[in-house]
């Protein structure tokens, strides 16, 4: 079939040859199986496919299972006889071990490119998502990033938000009467999650030099799509952080790339890994968004293929837009394995040569039933398919092969060096120096200006004190001639009251007193 990617073939108890379309790669799809069964080869064989046709690919490497698409795949390795009988099998005359152009990406920048995007890219609601935030401290979230626009403060990394976060509790007095109340409580609650995020290396996650969406859809020398690996295997021990940033990737996806209806072939494909990730215990609003995105992207020339070992993980409205499917084994143990294994079943236009839901449970590894979109976007029968082996390598690659594959990168030298240019952080700190500065320098006037009236009133009173020392010398002076005349008017009063005269008149005053007691 040309403008398709080859998946697999038939050969006794099986039906034709299967192609995923180009023309409908862009309609989504599932890939769904236990634990075992072969979804990664299914994943890095579709991976291959795309990329042979021009076609940039993006996908997580949980297991680290996928560099070997780096790689190309030994003619003379122990692989190589079971992968000759079953093109034989298949009729895969074509096939031919090769290695596809591959660019490392690691979140935390150890095996592969540095990934990261700023805090206002990332918005409130996924930061919310991210931090498990209750709706009161998604309301001051929200707040915080409101200010920070009309502020003219850039949002990049986690500094820049916590400092920010540091002012709104501050300035939440005044800032309650606009927006609403903002309790410490919650700003306290914000703070906390904040530096668990930062305990476990989120903080890698947020800065610049931010991703630029361009690096993803490149294309090599050749023509082939680049195939983006995210080395996902420590990101599995953060799973919000590992939902969240796949969700906010596809979501910028949405937002920067133009609309071009129904292309002959993606511009770009996505591989969404373990997804499940991104739908347990996820709020309403989030599972909306994810369903809006889904629906619109496509409009946009994106696929997006969900990869999870249940189709029960991936909600109904977002599971009946994925017109691509290979359904690897599901094991029925218990009745809620059975219940999900007929709904599985039933989500298949049914083929009258099997029936899907014991198919389902029959096939082995590297075998699934699979159903492709055809002409007009209608779903194909469901046939039972033995999945192509892959080109490149089955299995990781070394340390030193992936470092050989990073170090000859262009994107090396664009995305290693941290840049930290002036943002929220840096802006309020000033604000602070400035607002210190001014309070010493208006302490210093103050003091200055109680100095100076110190000094004023000191010089003052030692006038005061000059003029009435002058006033107590005369003063003394006239006393002391008063003094003169008292004290010779008292003695002679004393000599007269000494006398009979004078003690009768004593008498009579001291008797008179006691009488009127």
């Amino acid at each position: 079939m040309e403008n398709g990617v080859f998946i697999g073939g038939g050969g006794e108890d099986y039906g034709e040859r299967q192609y995923l379309s180009l023309g409908y790669a862009n309609r989504h799809g599932l890939i769904a199986g236990a634990t075992g069964t072969g979804k990664t080869v299914t994943l890095q064989i579709l991976a291959e496919g795309f990329s042979a046709a021009g076609v940039p690919v993006i996908l997580s490497d949980v297991k680290g299972d996928l560099s070997g698409l780096a790689i190309a795949g030994d003619p003379g390795g122990k692989l190589h006889q079971p992968f000759a009988e079953r093109n034989a099998k298949i009729g895969f005359d074509d096939f031919t071990y090769d290695r596809f152009p591959v660019t490392f990406w690691d979140l935390f920048g150890e095996q592969g490119h540095p990934v990261r995007t700023t805090v206002a890219e990332m918005g409130p609601l996924l930061l919310s998502r991210l931090l498990e935030l209750s709706e009161a401290q998604e309301g001051i979230l929200n707040i915080a990033f409101r200010l920070a626009d009309e502020q003219g403060m850039p949002l990049l990394d986690l500094k820049d938000l916590q400092a920010l976060l540091v002012w709104v509790g501050q300035q939440r007095t005044d800032l309650s009467l606009r927006y609403g109340n903002i309790s410490v409580q919650s700003v306290g609650a914000i703070q906390r999650r904040l530096l668990v995020l930062e305990n476990q290396g989120g903080a890698d996650f947020f800065g610049e030099p931010a991703l630029e969406l361009s690096d993803l859809m490149r294309s090599d020398t050749d023509g082939r799509g680049m195939v983006n690996i995210l080395a996902a295997d420590r990101l599995m021990g953060s799973p919000r952080l590992y939902a969240t940033f796949l969700l906010w990737l596809l979501s910028e996806l949405f937002e920067e790339l133009p609309e071009v209806g129904d292309p002959e072939k993606p511009k770009l494909v996505f591989f969404f890994d373990e997804a499940h990730l991104l739908f347990d215990d996820a709020p309403k609003a989030l599972i909306d968004k994810v369903e809006q995105v889904a629906r619109l992207i496509r409009s946009k020339g994106v696929g997006v293929y969900f990869v999870t070992q249940n189709p029960a993980d991936v909600p109904e409205d977002v599971l009946g837009q994925l017109g691509n499917r290979v359904q690897h084994a599901l094991r029925a143990f218990t009745a809620k394995d059975r219940k999900q294994l007929r709904m599985a079943a039933e989500t298949y236009r049914d083929n009258p040569r099997f029936d899907t839901e014991k198919a389902i449970m029959q096939v082995g590894v590297g075998e699934a039933v699979t159903s492709m979109l055809q002409k007009k976007g209608v779903p194909g029968v469901v046939e039972r398919t033995l999945i192509r082996p892959p080109s490149s390598r089955l299995g990781p690659i070394s340390g030193a092969e992936r470092r050989a594959v990073i170090d000859a990168s262009t994107l090396k030298s664009k995305y290693h060096a941290r840049i930290d240019r002036d943002s929220a952080h840096e802006i309020l700190a000033r604000r602070a120096e400035e607002a210190a500065a001014a309070a010493e320098e208006a302490e210093a006037r103050e003091e200055a200006a109680e100095d100076m009236k110190q000094r004023e009133f000191n010089a003052g009173r030692r006038y005061t004190g000059a003029r009435v020392g002058r006033s107590s010398s005369r003063s003394t002076r006239s006393n002391s001639r008063g003094d003169t005349v008292t004290g010779a008017l008292g003695k002679a009063l004393v000599k007269e009251l000494g006398g009979t005269t004078g003690r009768r008149i004593v008498r009579g005053i001291l008797g008179g007193l006691f009488k009127s007691r």
